[in-house]
């Protein structure tokens, strides 16, 4: 096997570890963002906990994303493929959302979570996007 055909390989399997872990990240975000529905009429501490656990959740799986992102970025310099894939989440909203329960931080802590969600979709389309190229990459050597 030629070094260009090994660096393709690697390249997608880390491209396929990185979306993994977005994907993994978008459903916990995605019950975040139910339970933040539930949460902003009214669902009280109950789905606050719960709603905060998602998000801690997905959290972490951004914090994997980011590592398996780093190594995809990496292995892409090694195939001459760059991309810019970047994600970013905040923390204040959940300490507002609990010591200031009320619809206002709801909203807030809601739209956090959509614009996180968003990001989440965007990098996972650029990593397929990519994926798609580098799969061509290998049919064609």
């Amino acid at each position: 096997m030629k070094r260009d055909e090994i660096e393709i390989r690697e390249a997608i399997g880390a491209g396929q570890k990185a979306l993994a872990s977005l994907e993994e990240a978008d459903r916990y975000l995605s019950g975040a963002s139910s339970w933040g529905l539930w949460d902003m009429i009214g669902g009280g501490l109950f789905s606050t906990m719960i709603k905060h656990s998602k998000i801690n959740d997905a959290a972490a799986c951004i914090e994997q994303a980011k590592a398996d992102l780093m190594r995809f970025r990496r292995e892409l310099s090694d195939v001459d493929i760059s991309d810019e894939i970047g994600i970013e989440v905040g923390s204040f909203l959940t300490f507002a959302d609990y010591f200031f329960d009320g619809l206002i931080a709801d909203w807030m802590v809601q739209s956090k979570i959509q614009a996180a969600s968003g990001q989440v979709r965007d990098a996972a389309d650029q990593v397929r996007r990519i994926l798609a190229s580098l799969e061509q990459m290998q049919n064609e050597s």
